[in-house]
C-alpha cells in the first residue's frame, strides 16, 4: 500500500480541524495527528474495517489539543480536555449532539489500553494508531512502503522528545491521570525506542 492509495476526507469540518491543529499545535504535534489518521486509515483499509472517515479525521486532528498551552486544563486529563473541545468544535461545525459526543468519546478512548473494534471502530483505530506513532506498539503492521511515504510527507521533527515533555508535565501536575501512569511505567524509554524514530 502507498500513501496515494488513501483519500484524506475533505469536508468543511475536516478542513477546519486541520486549521485548528496547524494554528495551535507545534509542527511536530500536528504531523503526529495527521500520521495518526493515516496509520488508522491504512490499517482499516488492510483489515477491511468500516469507519467514518470524517469523524476519525477530526478526532485524530484534535486528539492531543489538550496538551497545548491554550487548551491544557489545570485539573482534568488532557484527553478529557480534548474531548470537551471536540464537542464544542462539533457544535460549531453543525454536527448533531450524538456526533459531537462520538468525537469526544473517540478522543478520550485513544488513551485506553484497548478499544473494541465492534463497539467503536473509530476509537479502536485511533487508540491503535496513536500507540503506533507514540510508543511503537504494533508498527510491524504498517506496510514498509506506506511507512516510508507517510514519514516522508509528515516527518517526526523531534516528536519523541516533545511528547515525552508533554506527558511528564501532565504527570507532575495531574498525578492521577493516565499520562502520569504511562510516565511511571517507562513511557520515555518506549517513545525513544519507537522503530518509527529510526
Amino acid at each position: 500500500m502507498r500513501l496515494a492509495d488513501l483519500t484524506i476526507p475533505d469536508s468543511g469540518a475536516c478542513r477546519a480541524a486541520l486549521e485548528v491543529a496547524t494554528t495551535y499545535c507545534t509542527p511536530a504535534l500536528r504531523n503526529h495527528s495527521i500520521r495518526a489518521y493515516l496509520w488508522a486509515a491504512g490499517h482499516a483499509k488492510r483489515e477491511r474495517i468500516d469507519f467514518d472517515p470524517e469523524l476519525l479525521y477530526v478526532s485524530a486532528l484534535l486528539h492531543d489539543i489538550g496538551l497545548v498551552e491554550a487548551f491544557d486544563n489545570y485539573k482534568i486529563p488532557f484527553e478529557d480536555a480534548g474531548g470537551h473541545l471536540a464537542w464544542v468544535f462539533g457544535a460549531a461545525a453543525g454536527w448533531p449532539v450524538a456526533r459531537r459526543q462520538r468525537a469526544s468519546e473517540v478522543i478520550i478512548r485513544h488513551m485506553w489500553d484497548t478499544v473494541d473494534v465492534g463497539e467503536d471502530p473509530e476509537g479502536h483505530l485511533l487508540e491503535l494508531s496513536t500507540a503506533m506513532d507514540v510508543s511503537g506498539r504494533s508498527t510491524d503492521l504498517i506496510d514498509p512502503d506506506f511507512r516510508r511515504d507517510v514519514l516522508a510527507a509528515y516527518p517526526r521533527l523531534g516528536f519523541a522528545e516533545e511528547m515525552i515533555g508533554y506527558f511528564e508535565a501532565q504527570g507532575r501536575r495531574k498525578p492521577g491521570c493516565l499520562a502520569a501512569r504511562f510516565v511511571e511505567s517507562g513511557f520515555a524509554g518506549r517513545v525513544r525506542g519507537n522503530p518509527l524514530e529510526r
